[in-house]
């Protein structure tokens, strides 16, 4: 397939992005510098901008910003402001929530990012206008630039962006709330909403073997060159679709049109109608390369990808090998970046996975690794030694607290990062995993990335590859049950207890606490089980339909969970 240049307006595109995201990339070199000063300011402006709020008037934040120098304005920031949670900033968003302005911030929410939280009621993250152009608007731009950095080629066609939906609902006083990427994706600009292979409706699709199937016969036919989707268990999902429609695709490509097999309401189709048109030439490259090559896959159909950009730190990583080697040699596949609901963290801006954190937008604060063991750490707080972004060590690993214009105050991520190197001045850092990542049953203190590794140990040396893997602590009689999914399927229990007992004695050597508990029978030795083929599909799609969305579907590989460990105990295979 030949490459061929399908966005008429690539000098716009090229022009206005090299304009705006160079101007803030610009502003983050300078704000790197100095990091120090950077941060002092950016906090400074944040209790201005909230200083005449309730929860400003509440924490004194007018007499905080008397402070005399930086020492002095952090001792009193955290003497006025505790670590918070979610749930200690509830009340206040709940205010908001029913129509009260001026309670964490100036004014109201423009909409929420909902997300889920340590109870049963969803997190409500609310974004105000400030953010979503001051911040998240801005680094957008950088976002895009360095894209067109990397690979200079990347807009010279389409885009297959994947996100949330927009419009999710409202709340009481009918502020919206769903996806931050998805409205500023239906909100960009048109140059840019040009060259997406589809509509923004299609995320409202609640069908999702449907949803891919109307994304990926879109996108498809076109000779796409960036890939964004947060998650990469996704793109595992859209090469399924492939692979079960891709007949179908075909004659939808040939014949204009998008096929009633699929459950895609009347509206959505109406407005996907315009990006169809029949196209025999593109059909037919794809049905040569079905017949050649048996399967349709990226490297073949997309040659001229230049740019894949997805989560790749934490547990996300597992899921990469599944789609190893499917796209072309060279593309790049960067890191999505640190990145969630409650706020863009920052950046990641070459081929490393080191997210550079924007000092001038966002107050970072960090308590190292050992203060954050007990899972109770917030109800101790007098026990946090918080860090400054200056202070950091590289190779050290922290819980990173933010303070934003968003109305979150000193609030705890819940995750564990490390420090890389320095963006000018200013450390860098990457995801290891959740805090809740580390499970102990009676202080062995077993994390996620030692399971993770063990496992992979484990398959090189008895040669018994997994297609899939999950973990859960069993409080019921202290034992770890280890759940696998074995890529050859005629594998033996006998085989998957020996692959345990080995999975064991690694942990043992690695972890001295876990050795310990081990030694003294007070942790068990592990069960393993043969989990059924596509199991984490199954899983997955048992989860979507009680009501988890899938692009922010995310799970740990080692957990302490019994909701999602009684999922997994019927997917045995018998």
């Amino acid at each position: 397939m030949s490459k061929k240049k399908e966005t008429k307006n690539l000098w716009l595109v090229n022009g206005a992005l090299g304009i705006a995201g160079g101007i803030g990339y610009l502003k983050l070199k300078s704000a790197s510098r100095n990091p120090r000063k950077s941060v002092e300011n950016t906090l400074r402006g944040i209790l201005e901008y909230a200083k005449d709020t309730e929860y400003g008037k509440e924490h004194n934040f007018s007499e905080i910003l008397k402070a005399a120098d930086d020492n002095e304005l952090y001792r009193l920031y955290n003497q006025n402001v505790k670590p918070n949670d979610y749930e200690d900033l509830r009340p206040y968003v709940e205010k908001h929530k029913h129509g009260a302005e001026n309670v964490l911030f100036p004014g109201k929410p423009v909409l929420y990012a909902t997300t889920s939280g340590t109870t049963s009621e969803p997190k409500w993250i609310p974004i105000t206008p400030k953010y979503l152009k001051e911040v998240y608007g801005k680094m957008t731009k950088v976002w895009l630039f360095n894209f067109m950095k990397n690979r200079p080629h990347v807009f010279e066609g389409p885009i297959l962006s994947i996100v949330g939906k927009a419009v999710e609902g409202y709340a009481p006083d009918g502020t919206v709330f769903g996806s931050v990427s998805g409205v500023t994706q239906r909100d960009c600009p048109g140059f840019i909403k040009a060259m997406y292979t589809n509509p923004s409706e299609v995320y409202a699709i609640p069908d999702y073997t449907a949803r891919y199937y109307a994304i990926m016969r879109l996108g498809i036919e076109h000779d796409v060159h960036l890939i964004v989707t947060a998650n990469p268990s996704t793109v595992i999902e859209m090469q399924k679709n492939v692979d079960q429609f891709a007949e179908e695709y075909i004659r939808d490509i040939e014949n204009g049109t998008l096929s009633d097999k699929v459950n895609i309401a009347p509206d959505i189709r109406e407005a996907i109608k315009p990006y169809l048109k029949k196209n025999p030439a593109r059909a037919a490259e794809l049905r040569e390369i079905l017949d050649r090559k048996g399967r349709l896959l990226p490297r073949d159909f997309w040659p001229n990808m230049q740019l894949m950009n997805t989560w790749k730190c934490g547990n996300t990583a597992v899921y990469i090998d599944k789609f190893a080697g499917q796209y072309p040699d060279g593309m790049l596949h960067q890191e999505f970046g640190y990145f969630s609901s409650e706020c863009r963290f920052g950046l990641v801006l070459d081929d490393t996975n080191n997210t550079v954190l924007f000092p001038h937008m966002h107050y970072y604060e960090f308590v190292p690794e050992e203060d954050v063991q007990d899972k109770d750490f917030l109800k101790e707080p007098e026990k946090l030694h918080f860090v400054q972004l200056h202070q950091l060590e590289k190779g050290k690993r922290y819980c990173p607290f933010v303070t934003t214009y968003a109305g979150l105050y000193r609030y705890c991520m819940n995750d564990l990062v490390q420090v890389s190197d320095n963006f000018v001045n200013t450390p860098t850092v990457f995801m290891i995993q959740k805090i809740n990542g580390i499970v102990t049953m009676t202080g062995e203190k077993l994390h996620e990335s030692q399971f993770i590794k063990a496992v992979h140990q484990a398959e090189k040396e008895m040669d018994m590859p997994t297609a899939f893997f999950v973990g859960f602590a069993d409080l019921s009689d202290s034992t770890y049950k280890f759940y696998f999914e074995f890529k050859d399927r005629e594998t033996t229990q006998e085989k998957c207890d020996a692959f345990t007992a080995r999975i064991d004695q690694i942990l043992r050597e690695m972890n001295v606490e876990y050795e310990a508990k081990r030694a003294s029978f007070r942790v068990k030795a592990p069960v393993g089980k043969i989990l059924v083929e596509n199991s984490f599909e199954k899983f997955k799609a048992r989860c979507i339909a009680e009501g988890a969305r899938d692009g922010q579907f995310k799970m740990l590989l080692l957990m302490q969970d019994e909701g999602r460990h009684a999922k997994f105990k019927d997917l045995v295979s018998e």
